[in-house]
């Protein structure tokens, strides 16, 4: 199964992968769900990835947030953007949550590639 229409330049993550063979009906409709949704409305994919980043960061979901970075990379976003979108979560979830946020972005910057 192809993973997404998309070309994507960051890398996908194995367990998802091995979720995709695994499973590839779960994940096939996983997929069409994210395209129905992403397509829904006229937000833009730069404007889709900070929302995306916003909702993970703010549940420590690491994995998802890990991602969304990485596609919000891709989709142009600067890692200013990307911060400022994590300090504008301080006030609803708290420092220790944006912090590990932040944490998190240095991280996908800073690592090897």
């Amino acid at each position: 199964m192809k993973i997404s229409k998309k070309k994507r330049t960051s890398k996908v993550p194995s367990f998802y992968t091995a979720f995709l063979k695994k499973y590839p009906e779960v994940g096939e409709q996983y997929e069409k769900l994210g395209e129905a949704v992403h397509n829904q409305g006229p937000l833009d994919e730069r404007e889709r990835t900070l929302v995306k980043m916003a909702i993970s960061g703010s549940h420590l979901f690491q994995s998802a947030f890990k991602s969304h970075v990485r596609k919000a990379i891709d989709a142009g976003v600067t890692r200013e953007e990307m911060e400022h979108v994590a300090i504008l979560t301080l006030p609803t979830i708290g420092f220790p949550t944006m912090m590990a946020m932040l944490g998190m972005i240095d991280e996908q910057f800073t690592k090897k590639k």
